[in-house]
């Protein structure tokens, strides 16, 4: 990691311990796939962090690789670094999400481009006969183009793109734990400007979401 990665974590951990209420704890999840398809490819990785009233708490994050033993796309690996001993050495299914059910519990989840990752982790969750919570997704994405329109005009609705219109520098990036982390710091940052605007709940930032037209880009 390089150094400024480093300070990027230091200064996430720092301040923020003890425990959150379960409705003030929000999730921010990222997933892995063997491709762009989340109706059809798998999952490979599963990262997420939560997000308390006053910042990211890296100490309540999960991570965790799924068991794969079937083919590997060499063109998705280098996006993820997952080979195909990374896959063989993951946890089977069922029991990555049966764990991560249980950390999420009852929090508020977020994503960036957050409609890819939902439908991933919730056909992985049925094949495993498992159900993940039926509850409304923040998206990152729309709600920056919501919060500062004129900033975004003009720029790709990437997440690399997004982290730099908004000055974050993140040491580790394109793997599902590290995009988490990434997207948790930038939600931080869209939720102070979303307070200072007079909307600083979960459901008046889905709100301000659902009123943004956005058509996802790269």
């Amino acid at each position: 990691m390089s150094p400024s990665g480093t300070r990027w974590w230091q200064r996430l951990t720092a301040p923020f311990a003890g425990p959150v209420d379960a409705h003030e704890r929000w999730v921010v999840i990222d997933t892995e796939t063997t491709g762009l398809d989340p109706a059809n490819d798998a999952l490979i990785a599963i990262g997420g962090v939560a997000v308390g009233p006053r910042g990211v708490r890296i100490g309540d994050s999960f991570e965790a690789v799924v068991r794969r033993d079937g083919a590997v796309d060499a063109r998705n690996v280098v996006v993820h670094g997952l080979g195909r001993e990374a896959q063989l050495a993951g946890v089977p299914a069922a029991q990555v999400l049966r764990g991560f059910i249980e950390w999420v519990g009852e929090a508020h989840l977020v994503g960036y481009h957050a409609a890819f990752d939902r439908e991933v982790i919730e056909r992985a969750a049925r094949g495993a006969g498992l159900a993940f919570p039926r509850r409304p997704w923040l998206d990152c994405a729309p709600l920056a183009a919501a919060i500062a329109p004129a900033d975004r005009a003009g720029t790709d609705a990437s997440l690399d793109a997004c982290l730099a219109q908004h000055g974050l520098v993140c040491g580790t990036r394109h793997n599902a734990a590290g995009d988490a982390l990434a997207t948790a710091e930038l939600l931080v940052k869209l939720r102070r400007v979303a307070e200072a605007q007079g909307r600083a709940g979960f459901s008046d930032l889905i709100a301000l979401t659902r009123n943004r037209r956005w058509l996802p880009g790269a």
